[in-house]
Order: C-alpha cells, then structure tokens, then sequence
C-alpha cells in the first residue's frame, strides 16, 4: 500500500478524533513525506477556527513555565488547548533539543490537551517551517485554543506574525533594559508584554521604560499595548494576562482586524508555496539547462555579470 493511501487510512481516524492518528499526521506533516500536501488539502476546509496565541522573547525568559500556566487556566475553562513548542535542533538527531515532557508538566490527561515539540530544522526565524501547517492539524482535530511558544533566540521573529492571532512578548529584567527589546525588534511584533520574574530587582523599572516607549505607538495605535507583570514560578497574575490576550482578541475581531490579519497570512502562505514552486522549477530547469558552474566562472573572470548571465539562464529554462 503506498505512502499516500496509507495516510488517508489514518486520516480516516484522525477525523474520528484518534490522538495517536493526530501524532501521526503532524509527523506526517513535519517530515513532509510524499502526499503531504494532499493531507493538508483534507484538513484545511476544517480549520480556521481555532484562536492561535504566540509566545515568543529572549532565552531564559520563562516562557515554557508561563505557557504551562496559561494551558492551565483554559483547560480549567473546558478548552482544548493544543500546544506547539520550538525547539533548537539537534545536532545529532536532527529533532528537537526539548521535550516536550520537561518542558510542559501536570497537564490534564483527557485528552483536552496536546503538547508537540518541534525543532526549527536551521529555520531562519524561531518557527519551524512546518509550524503553519501542524498548527492547521491542530486546529482541524478541534482544538479551541492553539499556543504556540518560539525558541528563544534573541533575533526578530517575524514568522510569528505568520501563524498568530495574539503574539505575547515575554522579556526579564535580567534580559537588559527595554531600549534592547526595541532594537531587537520585539516590539514590532507584540500585541502584548509580560514581564516575567518581575519579583527580581530591576523588574519596575523595566516596567516603567517599557511604558514610556510604548506610549508613541499607543497615541496611534486603537489597541492598549498593555504590560503585565508575572511570575510564572509562583502562578501570580497568569488570570490577568489571560484576560489581555482575550481582549485583544475581542479587540481584533470587533475592529475587523482580525480578518484582515488572517487574510494576509493566507496570501503569504500563497506566495510562499508559490515561491518554492518557482524556485524549485527554476533550479531544476537551469541545471538540466547550463552549466551553472561554468556561469559561476565567467562571471568570478569577469567575463560575464550576474545580471547577464541570469537572463540567459531563464531564457534557458523557458525552452521546451
């Protein structure tokens, strides 16, 4: 039985709500085995209801315990909470550097919840490439509420914007001052800020600057840019940063932005799949074409340009 009548057989189950089939398909999807894209195919007229939360900031910050807490408070609720956590590759294994069980502990165990980790593969930003893609899974499968936290590594992860609805920017005294958050692009991306530790000295005036700065784009911005103080060890003001994120989500849908939003993800989803086509026919045309690397050469001997050269490569590839 091929690769791709055996996924419909678990894509049978998975619709029937089997957490193993649901396993299945996201490694399915993750490995991007022959056939994944038809899988997602079935599964895309299913989602888009789930409400997706980012949580992203610099390491250390205390996002997997902050993240825990959360899952907590919606699963109290009643919610089914599905989590996707991003993890460092590993060098030896090539998956990810954290599991998913130290990371993420005492979690319901009916079902209400599902926790994956990820690895970001030597993705550029802090989502792995397929986190989209598992995070539709996650969302066709029936999840209410999908959580998704970054790997922490320090640099702009505008591929949040990409997937998420609320993107929550966590940040520590310890982290250096806000001024280093501005310049790291953090604050491009949240919607709202959490400091965590704030029971740590510096934590006010952390607070403080943060509030300054973002009181520029609070005079052009309709939403509050709040900042809540945290700390995740000790579960103190989990409630109010749950209730942020659901105004802002009440915000985004009552403003309209919330369509909008998730309008430009879908046409970037749309022209990266695009892209990749373009790029894949293109490398596979221009090799069978040219000798790229005798092209390399006239224009490393300066007998060429890239520019030139480039066009007689895609006049190549157009040929029959």
């Amino acid at each position: 039985m091929g690769i791709i009548d055996y996924s419909m057989t678990i894509l049978d189950k998975f619709l029937n709500g089997d957490q193993a089939a649901l396993a299945r398909i996201i490694s399915f999807i993750e490995d991007r085995e022959e056939g994944y894209q038809k899988v997602l195919s079935r599964l895309y007229p299913l989602s888009g209801k789930a409400l997706k939360i980012g949580f992203t900031g610099p390491p250390g910050a205390g996002k997997s315990s902050l993240v825990n807490n959360i899952i907590k408070v919606l699963a109290c609720q009643g919610k089914k909470v599905g989590v996707i956590a991003v993890d460092p590759t590993s060098p030896f294994t090539g998956g990810a550097l954290l599991g998913d069980r130290i990371r993420l502990t005492d979690m319901p165990i009916d079902g209400s919840v599902y926790i994956r980790s990820m690895a970001t593969r030597g993705s550029t930003g802090g989502l792995a490439a397929a986190t989209g893609n598992v995070a539709v899974a996650l969302d066709a499968f029936g999840f209410e509420y999908i959580l998704i936290e970054t790997v922490g590594v320090g640099q702009v992860e505008l591929d949040i914007i990409d997937t998420c609805d609320t993107v929550v920017v966590i940040l520590v005294p310890e982290s250096g001052d806000a001024i280093q958050a501005l310049k790291a692009g953090l604050m491009e991306i949240a919607d709202i800020f959490a400091v965590n530790k704030a029971d740590r000295p510096g934590s006010e005036n952390m607070i403080a600057e943060l509030n300054m700065i973002l009181e520029i784009k609070r005079r052009n911005s309709e939403w509050e840019l709040p900042v809540v103080a945290t700390e995740a060890i000790n579960n103190k003001n989990t409630d109010d940063l749950m209730t942020k994120i659901l105004s802002h989500l009440d915000h985004i849908k009552q403003t309209g932005f919330f369509e909008k939003h998730r309008r430009e993800q879908i046409k970037r989803k749309v022209y990266g799949i695009l892209e990749g086509y373009v790029r894949q026919y293109l490398e596979d045309r221009i090799l069978t074409a040219a000798d790229l690397d005798k092209a390399v050469s006239e224009i490393y001997d300066r007998k060429s340009d890239p520019f030139t050269v480039s066009e007689k490569l895609l006049n190549l590839s157009s040929l029959p």
